[in-house]
């Protein structure tokens, strides 16, 4: 190991470090009780978050644009002619 790593250039101690360091980060994993998970797959779920984020967004603005939507037509109904008309006569005819 030493000579390879001589040859391209780093410290001997270094792959040594890395492999200790990758066996702490496997055996803290083993002790929380969590899954490994490959770097394709954090990507792939973080991708699908910021999708479902970008989604309930949107969504979330389409339920505020049609409860201003009822506001306003509650508003529109309430003040209509036709309402105050009708109800000044009593509805009779």
């Amino acid at each position: 190991m030493s000579f390879v790593a001589r040859r391209y250039g780093i410290s001997p101690s270094l792959p040594f470090s890395w492999k200790r360091r990758m066996l702490e980060g496997g055996h803290q994993a083993v002790q929380a009780d969590e899954e490994v998970v490959g770097t394709s797959r954090v990507r792939e779920l973080e991708r699908r978050v910021r999708d479902l984020e970008r989604l309930l967004g949107r969504k979330t603005m389409e339920v505020e644009i049609l409860k201003e939507a009822l506001d306003l037509a509650r508003i529109k109904k309430t003040t209509s002619p036709l309402t105050s008309w009708s109800g000044s006569t009593g509805g009779s005819r």
